[in-house]
């Protein structure tokens, strides 16, 4: 084994252009992929952060049944308190309370039905980039204070400016009327059509006295500092939970199904790109052992003649592949972890995106995300994919002659 490793290594460098060239492809195929994947799992990442922050959050504590339903009655009791635990107990101010119901929204002369929701002012900004989104006047006070913050598209079906009178008409917990009178303080453009619609916040305090929730909510949404953070945060969120009060913690998973369902089908889009990249190197791999073989045949047709089996030449041409297929992966997944760790600690914007970002609330750069199988994955299949580009000139040497390989010019 030692005397076909050494003779493998000096055949390579019998070509080194051609070697390298080849090489190279490797190298650049490898470097493209593992930046192409890092990029790819950092922007799913970014993704459904970005989704999340702007009204789900990573967490949400909710009665059973209240995520398919939404009925009034199905409430977290005491959810103001039940948030100030939380943020208590888990160290963060990422944790805010909400109360949701449908209701008819009046202004003086138009109606139109809304999602009101009842939120804490001074800590949904932390779960949420709504409030970052206003875009005239300013956003909720207090607690308690009788203020509403509506949508651009509300605005201006209902006719609304700051400092006009919103009138709200629904169904109180207890299935009496609710009404309520409130000062249109802001109006905000998330750039979602249907959302500056059809939702609506005002103060938790002012939707609890409305809606006569006797300090119940409907919703107790928590961030995660991170994506990868959420499983543990969730088992902590669980186990704080006050006993007997029958509630539940969905993740992000739960309420927003669509999401992994989207990554999964733009997972395996991108993959068939990934291999029409890999293909393309296995073919030049393959074009430049099956050259390598032609002009060696009369040399491969004297040592066949003195006594050497075709199978070890064979394995001869094939370990020439591993070990340039071997050079090509470790000098691209050097090559590849410190481009893409540069991005990933810098992170890079296309142009104009971080125009487009800011208008949105929303971070304006891309960071790759480095994981080992982000970093290994792409450079072992371009290994593989190249070995078995070798099997075809492996196996012509099978049924080469000795004396026809020996007349070859």
């Amino acid at each position: 084994m030692g005397m076909t490793l050494r003779l493998a290594w000096r055949n390579l460098w019998r070509q080194p252009r051609r070697t390298w060239l080849t090489t190279s492809a490797m190298v650049f195929s490898n470097v493209l992929l593992i930046f192409l994947i890092s990029l790819q799992f950092g922007m799913y990442g970014m993704m459904i952060d970005n989704t999340l922050s702007l009204m789900t959050g990573h967490l949400q504590v909710q009665a059973p049944g209240y995520r398919e339903s939404q009925k009034m009655r199905l409430v977290v009791p005491d959810a103001g308190a039940l948030a100030d635990t939380l943020r208590l107990q888990l160290g963060t101010d990422r944790v805010a309370a909400r109360a949701s119901a449908f209701a008819l929204a009046s202004s003086e002369d138009r109606t139109q039905g809304v999602q009101l929701l009842g939120v804490e002012p001074a800590f949904e900004p932390r779960v949420s980039t709504l409030p970052g989104l206003v875009r005239e006047g300013r956003y909720l006070a207090g607690p308690d204070a009788p203020e509403v913050v509506v949508g651009r598209v509300l605005a201006r079906n209902l006719r609304l400016d700051v400092g006009d009178e919103l009138t709200i008409l629904g169904s109180g917990r207890d299935g009496s009327f609710a009404a309520a009178i409130l000062v249109v303080v802001g109006i905000y453009e998330s750039g979602v059509a249907d959302l500056d619609r059809s939702i609506a916040m005002t103060s938790l305090g002012a939707f609890q006295e409305a809606f006569t929730m006797e300090g119940a909510g409907h919703q107790v949404v928590i961030s995660a500092p991170e994506l990868a953070a959420v499983p543990a945060l969730k088992a902590r969120v669980e186990a704080l939970l006050p006993p007997g009060e029958n509630l539940v913690v969905h993740d992000w998973d739960t309420l927003q199904a669509g999401l992994r369902q989207m990554i999964q089908a733009d997972i395996s889009s991108a993959f068939f790109m990934y291999a029409v990249l890999v293909v393309l190197v296995a073919f030049s791999v393959l074009n430049t052992q099956l050259m390598s073989v032609l002009e060696r045949t009369r040399e491969f047709g004297i040592v066949l003649a003195l006594g050497m089996r075709p199978g070890r030449l064979g394995r001869l041409v094939l370990l020439e592949t591993a070990l340039m297929g071997l050079l090509g992966a470790v000098l691209g997944v050097i090559a590849g972890v410190l481009v893409t760790g540069w991005f990933s600690e810098h992170g890079f914007s296309y142009p104009g995106l971080e125009e487009l970002a800011v208008s949105f609330n929303l971070p304006g750069r891309m960071y790759p995300r480095l994981t080992t199988w982000s970093v290994l994955t792409g450079p072992l299949v371009v290994f593989a994919f190249t070995v078995l580009a070798a099997l075809y000139p492996a196996l012509r040497l099978r049924r080469l002659e000795p004396v026809e390989a020996m007349r070859a010019a």
